[in-house]
């Protein structure tokens, strides 16, 4: 999953990118607002949530949910503010807010609300995804085949949930990078996929002599139902 931080603090936003990177979720930073809604309007599909702090330069945060949400934009949005009066939340969630979050927070709390939030997106993604003789539980962070645990890291974790979320589409490398990788990743002419892939392979083995995961030749990757 991916997130953008536009926070204005830059070590509170720095703090909160270190924890939810820690926890397996690709991470961007934004420290102003009108260079967020440029971001959020341009690459809407890359994030699928967004923590939007209140009080911003250039453009404040309920300014840029409501111009996000005007733009038909449904990503989940997060707002952190200072304000606890019952005015305030009324008005961020009127003006397209999912969440508020009062300053201050615990990241604990933060990351409960976060999650409360992917577990309600767009398009309802189950708990628990199946493909093949796989299983991956998204809330508990794991993978079984035909039963037995199957250990991966963070980032081959998150590489096979966006490909069974797709499963028997062709996924190419490019939307690999932009989901699971953070925006200002500098290894884009690398081979950083294929090197994931590998291991992902190596790890789950073959299913019926077949690897679930085709290579599709000069595009990217499929796996298999």
């Amino acid at each position: 999953m991916r997130i953008l931080i536009v926070e204005d603090e830059e070590k509170l936003a720095e703090a909160l990118k270190n924890g939810l990177t820690h926890h397996g979720f690709a991470v961007d930073m934004i420290h102003d607002g009108q260079k967020a809604l440029t971001r959020i309007t341009l690459h809407k599909s890359d994030y699928d949530l967004i923590i939007l702090d209140l009080m911003l330069p250039s453009l404040s945060g309920d300014e840029i949910c409501e111009k996000v949400r005007k733009e038909g934009i449904s990503v989940p949005i997060l707002v952190l503010t200072a304000r606890s009066e019952t005015d305030t939340k009324v008005k961020l969630l009127l003006a397209g807010a999912d969440d508020y979050l009062v300053k201050p927070f615990s990241f604990e709390e933060l990351l409960a609300r976060v999650r409360a939030l992917l577990r309600r997106p767009i398009q309802s993604t189950p708990k628990v995804l199946y493909a093949n003789e796989l299983e991956l539980n998204t809330t508990e962070h794991t993978v079984r085949k035909n039963g037995e645990e199957v250990s991966l890291t963070l980032k081959e974790f998150a590489l096979l949930e966006y490909l069974m979320l797709n499963q028997n589409q062709v996924v190419n490398r490019e939307d690999l990078l932009s989901h699971v990788w953070d925006f200002n990743y500098t290894g884009f002419g690398s081979n950083v996929v294929d090197v994931h892939v590998k291991n992902i392979r190596k790890k789950l083995g073959n299913s019926g002599g077949k690897s679930v995961l085709e290579t599709i030749r000069g595009i990217g990757y499929r796996l298999r139902s």
